[in-house]
């Protein structure tokens, strides 16, 4: 030991512990608080100290052994056929599969003009390994890989996995052991979660951990809830039955006897069908509906894997070829607040740069400030950052083990802001029980700008023709307009210079403009882009309330009603809210009132309206008649081509009269309207018995009306 270097020494140590803490959590406690990633690199890291100094390998060190110690609360199993380790292509490339081609051919002594090696290529899943025993073809027992040598008798947890067969097809086999993974798909985890948050328990990082943690539950109960899953992918012990020549056959074997055994394999020749494979499924992973961290390619003929054999308690013939890591550590640098298209507020966390999912991340979302603060993530944390495919990188989850004395308090997005928008300086505002803050200045907001000009200029709303993406783009980006008001201000000479702009397209779109200055109020209101407000709420607003003026002052009282503090129960002021002229409206309830008063009650907004008034936007205004609704409460569907008017005008004719209009039919459809070529919906009306008007039961009710 004199010949190590005391540095060396101490390393080395340190790695061994750390190592053997995480073997713990991850194979005693089920609890693992660091990615595969990040442990494959402190394990190669110590291996590497060893190879180059081997008086440092000791018995005791993770490298001479598989996972960790068994739990005492579980029977301990034996395995009659060790469950090894197979050894991982450390180049995620196409370099991997050729490396481990080149061994194969090397160890059989096949020269170059020999054939190609056919190969069993499949998924390398990421789950809990399980070991299940069948005597005479009946599940006597399940346990799962333990230290390798020895594992634990998970038998009545699995028993509760629909997935695993308790009686096999046509086996009679005195033995039979069927190795495999139980996971858990995406979509069941996603459910499991949201199915945990609702009861206040604890969330799961990854559907790994949840499916682990499953499997090692006292109580079968709890294990019985839990959406497991499962594939076979070989043999344990065997004692009467006659194995198939190759691997490939094997499978088929299982699967013909009732066992899951995922589709997604092949039977390929030589390094190029390797790289193939690995590269096809590379394309697919995201598109899987379990997660996987690489595939495994095996020697096909089962003679020739016994004539390879082993080496330090891995199989010669078998390897997983993994792919770039998903999930790796990294550490909050802050935490900022980004105003999205739509005035969404996202905390943002501002990451040391970490290379995950193939590329380089210094940013990674946490939604919103309830997920940060279950989370709990602060300031100085080390996190677990995932990212997968073209997936936005996220933080999964909090390393707490490493959180420094001094990390930040929790989050706090209000306290963050001072209550303004970032990008504006607007009030920012959240509905009771969302989840979401909004920045509340929508026609002001430098980051809704472009998406609330779009929004403006559309066909059923302001209807400004010729005003789309890339144009709104290059009057955004040059400075020639900062909010909708701005557009009733464009000459000519200015949109001409403009990309792919000449004289005769910059006098159409002037005048597009000039004409959208006579509108109605139901088609500006819409265009105004308030949260929840669309075009039958415009429509509605507009009828009921007549003016702007009226329709502003309803919100100035609903907002003063809100922001009463008294200590009245939520029912009582539930029924005050009602009382309000805002709830008196169709179809506005309480949470869309309060989204209306909060975009009226916003100073910016009102200042980008009074510009478009003064641009001369304008609308014929008259008096509400709320008793001159002959149609309301009613629903109508429009379907096919009217001859004397466009879908269009004949729902803004039945909104005018209180009439609902909506996209599609139901038992609530009081009429369908169809014109020629009018589809499914007709037809629809025909299975649900509702009246179907043509066009000219239409005219004669608007006339009637």
């Amino acid at each position: 030991m004199s010949s190590v270097p005391a540095e060396v020494q101490q390393r080395a140590a340190a790695l061994r512990a750390e190592l053997a803490h995480h073997n713990y959590l991850y194979y005693v406690l089920d609890a693992p608080e660091i990615p595969d990633a990040e442990y494959d690199r402190l394990f190669r890291e110590l291996q590497e100290l060893e190879q180059t100094y081997p008086v440092l390998r000791t018995a005791d060190s993770p490298t001479q052994r598989v996972g960790g110690a068994v739990l005492e609360r579980f029977a301990p199993v034996h395995h009659a056929v060790p469950m090894l380790s197979i050894r991982t292509e450390t180049d995620s490339g196409p370099d991997g599969a050729r490396n481990f081609d080149a061994r194969i051919r090397r160890e059989l002594g096949l020269g170059p003009d020999a054939p190609p090696v056919e190969y069993a290529a499949e998924l390398k899943f990421d789950g809990l390994a399980i070991n299940l025993r069948y005597e005479r073809g009946v599940l006597v027992q399940a346990a799962t890989r333990g230290d390798g040598e020895t594992g634990e008798d998970v038998t009545q947890n699995v028993r509760t996995v629909g997935a695993v067969p308790l009686r096999l097809r046509g086996i009679e086999a005195a033995v039979l052991e069927v190795r495999g993974e139980i996971y858990m798909r995406r979509d069941a985890f996603e459910r499991l979660n949201e199915r945990q948050r609702a009861a206040g328990e604890k969330t799961f990082v990854n559907p790994r951990n949840a499916a682990a943690g499953s499997i090692r539950q006292l109580d079968p109960a709890v294990a019985a809830r839990r959406p497991l899953s499962f594939f076979a992918y070989g043999l344990g012990a065997v004692d009467g039955w006659e194995l198939p020549p190759t691997h490939s056959a094997l499978l088929d074997a299982l699967q013909a006897a009732g066992l899951p055994v995922c589709d997604e394999r092949a039977v390929v020749q030589g390094a190029d069908g390797l790289v193939a494979f690995h590269q096809r499924i590379a394309a697919r992973r995201d598109a899987l509906p379990f997660d996987i961290d690489g595939v495994v390619y095996k020697v096909n003929s089962l003679a020739l894997q016994q004539r390879l054999g082993f080496v330090t308690r891995e199989p010669k013939w078998a390897v997983a070829h993994k792919y770039p890591a998903q999930e790796q550590l990294t550490v909050v640098r802050a935490i900022d607040i980004q105003v999205g298209r739509t005035g969404k507020l996202t905390p943002v966390a501002k990451l040391e740069p970490v290379f995950v999912g193939g590329v380089t991340v210094t940013n990674a979302t946490l939604h919103n400030e309830d997920e940060v603060r279950r989370k709990d993530v602060r300031v100085g944390d080390t996190v677990i950052v995932r990212r997968a495919g073209d997936v936005i990188p996220e933080v999964v989850g909090v390393v707490l083990d490493r959180r420094p004395r001094d990390a930040g308090a929790p989050f706090d997005l209000y306290a963050q802001l001072h209550g303004e928008c970032p990008e504006c300086g607007s009030a920012i505002a959240r509905e009771e029980g969302a989840a979401d803050w909004h920045c509340t200045g929508g026609l002001y907001c430098p980051a809704q700008r472009k998406n609330a000009i779009l929004h403006f200029a559309g066909r059923r709303a302001m209807d400004i023709e010729g005003l789309g993406e890339k144009l709104v783009e290059q009057l955004v980006d040059g400075g020639l307009v900062h909010d909708v008001a701005d557009l009733y201000a464009l000459e000519v000479g200015q949109i001409a210079a403009l990309e792919r702009m000449g004289d005769k397209s910059a006098q159409n779109l002037i005048d597009a403009i000039a004409q959208s200055r006579a509108t109605t109020l139901a088609r500006f209101l819409f265009a105004l882009g308030i949260p929840e407000v669309g075009e039958a709420t415009a429509a509605a607003l507009a009828a009921h309330f007549g003016t702007l003026e009226a329709l502003q002052q309803a919100a100035t009282e609903y907002a003063a009603a809100l922001a009463l503090t008294d200590d009245e129960t939520a029912a009582a002021r539930a029924r005050r809210l009602r009382g309000q002229a805002l709830q008196q409206v169709p179809d506005v309830g309480p949470e869309v009132a309060e989204r209306i008063a909060t975009f009226f009650s916003e100073p910016h907004n009102l200042a980008v309206i009074a510009r478009l008034r003064a641009a001369g936007v304008h609308w014929p205004e008259a008096k509400p008649e709320r008793g001159a609704q002959p149609l309301a409460g009613k629903t109508f569907v429009l379907t096919g081509t009217l001859a004397s008017m466009s879908r269009d005008q004949a729902k803004e004719r039945l909104q005018a009269l209180g009439a609902k209009v909506a996209g599609s039919v139901s038992k609530k459809t009081d009429y369908v309207v169809a014109g020629s070529e009018a589809g499914s919906k007709l037809a629809k009306a025909g299975e649900l018995g509702v009246p179907v008007l043509d066009e000219a039961a239409l005219l004669k009710l608007l006339e009637t009306s």
